[in-house]
């Protein structure tokens, strides 16, 4: 088959969940071609049918629940949908791969990377033990995995996230594939990172000729790699296009959403002459490495290595850099979640030498918002009994009305209805259960909330929602907030001062428009660039 000839053709494809009347079209009649050799982008939010799209091509999902009540896709000729599951098997992971979105998931943790590696090899190219070995090294080589030949017996519990999506990626070209489907191939990964990934994809597409179906909700990552754009919302493709005049014109209002839906607004005004509520001075938090039969410190791993910071009420300060930088072991050491060393004041007292039980009537006024939000809410409680948890513990006066008006003013200050407290989490889309996770935190009415990373499993228009939701609550309520994100856009959006951490040492700090305009540290301007793609000269920050 030639350049520019259709690799696959998908004609008015549905699909749906559930038996007889009750089924639910989560992909209604949608249609799309990729050419050989092309990047096609099928963009869209959440829920509205670029995973399942993509899956069907493969015939992934979970059949019979899921079906197919009309639609065709055809891969040089023959329609797979009607393909017997013996010759499906001989086209999955040879001349159609697929990488999926959290590695970490995806690789089997009980195995070797060379074995997981190894046997799509041995499955596809008959290859004995020291073929695919000695291909496996070349496949972990090529994508930029150092020392290969030492990780073949790591398990993925032993890499960073970084290493095990280029696992995933050297697994998925394995067979050298027609068509690589890669489903939010870099949604987990830091800017420096997600920018190495997308450039080992686009080189190895050029290097190997294959097409690619990219699925992603980050339209800045469509700009750099796709060349044709399908946009979806409700199972429905409802624009599509060159990516240049998508882009630049978009015809639907839902593509006009999402390419203004980067997080915007400025953040507080720097005033030194707030009152500090929370302060640090040379922290440390050290963690001992043992070795030898008596298990002696031989070492330590430095996870924040002197750090100094002042927090002043109706401020963010920002903790930004790579994962294993610091960033969240700083935030749990000064809620004094962890163990550290160097002092820690808290409105002027010293909390650092405090007891567990001592600490307990502060709690209420120091609280804190986690990452993934399905995962801090316990699937076993209503939402009125996730809130009203620390009203339990911290206020036992309130009785139980008291407490449903405290939990319904709090889901009403974030957003959502009241009525809803009898609902559980899994009701609930992504960005509502992070409403849910900040009124738990904002019900016990804190002066000091820390923030870790609270957008970045959220889609792009929904990251701007939250963050417009924690600017006006800290507005409201003079809140302190130390903003911990990897995320430099929404960073701007929400920090008035920046801290950025490498190797648990701070290597540049100052107010967010001075490190964002004129960034000093070489670290500091290759995640500007990462996160903007820009160029930096002499320390000054340029539009590419």
């Amino acid at each position: 088959m030639s350049a520019g000839e259709t690799l696959v053709q998908v004609r008015n494809l549905s699909v749906a969940f559930g038996k007889g009347d009750s089924r639910a079209l989560a992909v209604d009649h949608v249609s799309f071609r990729i050419e050989r050799g092309e990047t096609v982008a099928l963009v869209g939010e959440s829920g509205s049918g670029k995973t399942v799209s993509a899956l069907s091509i493969l015939r992934l999902l979970p059949y019979p629940a899921a079906s197919h009540p009309s639609g065709e896709i055809f891969f040089e000729g023959a329609n797979l949908l009607e393909l017997p599951e013996a010759r499906m098997r001989k086209i999955r992971g040879d001349r159609i791969s697929i990488i999926f979105q959290e590695p970490m998931t995806s690789l089997n943790p009980l195995h070797t990377i060379e074995r997981q590696v190894g046997e799509v090899l041995k499955l596809h190219r008959g290859m004995d033990d020291a073929s695919a070995r000695k291909r496996v090294i070349e496949l972990l080589a090529k994508v930029g995995i150092r020392d290969p030949e030492k990780r073949l017996g790591a398990y993925p519990h032993e890499l960073s996230g970084g290493q095990r999506q280029r696992v995933m990626i050297a697994m998925a070209l394995a067979n050298e594939p027609d068509l690589l489907i890669a489903d939010e191939p870099t949604t987990a990964l830091d800017v420096t990172i997600q920018a190495q990934i997308l450039e080992l994809l686009s080189d190895l597409q050029k290097e190997m000729g294959m097409a690619m179906l990219l699925i992603t909700h980050d339209l800045g990552i469509v700009r750099k790699m796709a060349e044709r754009v399908y946009v979806m919302k409700d199972g429905q493709i409802v624009e599509q296009g060159q990516m240049e005049a998508v882009f630049t014109e978009p015809q639907h209002a839902y593509t006009r959403h999402l390419i203004n839906a980067e997080p915007k607004g400025d953040p507080p005004k720097e005033d030194r002459g707030r009152p500090v509520v929370l302060s640090t001075e040379d922290l440390r938090v050290w963690f001992p490495i043992k070795s030898g039969l008596l298990k002696r410190t031989v070492d330590h791993v430095k996870a924040v290595d002197g750090l100094t910071l002042e927090l002043r009420a109706g401020q963010t300060v920002g903790v930004v850099g790579e994962s294993g930088s610091g960033k969240t072991t700083l935030g749990l050491a000064l809620l004094r979640l962890i163990s550290s060393k160097g002092p820690i004041a808290y409105v002027g007292r010293r909390i650092d030498g405090l007891t567990q039980k001592e600490m307990r009537p502060l709690r209420r006024e120091m609280q804190i918002v986690f990452q993934d939000p399905y995962g801090s809410l316990s699937p076993r409680l209503s939402i009125g009994q996730i809130i009203e948890e620390g009203l339990v513990i911290q206020q036992p006066e309130l009785d139980y009305d008291a407490r449903r008006r405290r939990v319904a003013d709090a889901l009403r200050e974030v957003g959502l209805d009241p009525e809803a407290q009898d609902r559980y989490p899994h009701e609930f889309s992504g960005g509502q259960r992070q409403r849910i996770a900040i009124a738990r935190a904002m019900v016990l009415e804190p002066k000091f909330v820390m923030l870790d990373e609270p957008t970045s499993a959220l889609d792009m228009s929904v990251q701007a929602q939250i963050v417009d939701l924690l600017r006006d609550l800290q507005k409201k309520r003079d809140l302190a907030y130390l903003f911990i994100s990897h995320d430099l856009k929404v960073v701007r959006a929400l920090c008035n001062y920046v801290i950025v951490m490498r190797n648990g040492k701070v290597v540049e700090e100052g107010p967010a428009d001075v490190v964002f305009s004129t960034p000093r540290e070489e670290y500091t301007r290759a995640l500007l660039a990462a996160a903007f793609d820009l160029t930096v000269k002499h320390g000054a920050v340029l539009a590419s």
